[in-house]
């Protein structure tokens, strides 16, 4: 039997964390719906960091449950906040990148 650091075990823990997993890959699968269906690159990129981060939150979430160790929990929590900080600044420079190309064009028009 799976016991999580002494809280839930068994079928419990596995329910549970099955239930984060489901969750986590509806938002993988929502964002990636929105980088089709969002009209411009700056909806596209909020959807994708955002729902990623969180489906990627609720996966970790769910495979720490399964896990049990308290070692493996904590490295895929720092991996998972890695993957936020470095999001976030992708994010951040294909927004810049894109803003500035705007500009550009709007100086060669005139």
């Amino acid at each position: 039997m799976t016991e999580v650091w002494g809280l839930i075990s068994g079928p419990v823990a596995h329910a549970v964390a099955y239930g984060f997993l489901l969750i986590g890959a509806f938002f993988f699968i929502s964002g990636t719906l929105g980088v089709l269906r969002f009209p411009d690159i700056y909806t596209r990129l909020h959807a994708i960091t955002k729902a990623d981060t969180l489906g990627l939150g609720f996966i970790v979430l769910g495979l720490c449950l399964i896990s049990g160790s308290a070692r493996t929990s904590l490295l895929m929590i720092g991996v998972w906040v890695l993957v936020m900080a470095s999001g976030a600044t992708a994010c951040q420079l294909l927004a810049r990148y894109e803003q500035d190309d705007t500009d550009r064009e709007r100086r060669d028009d005139r």
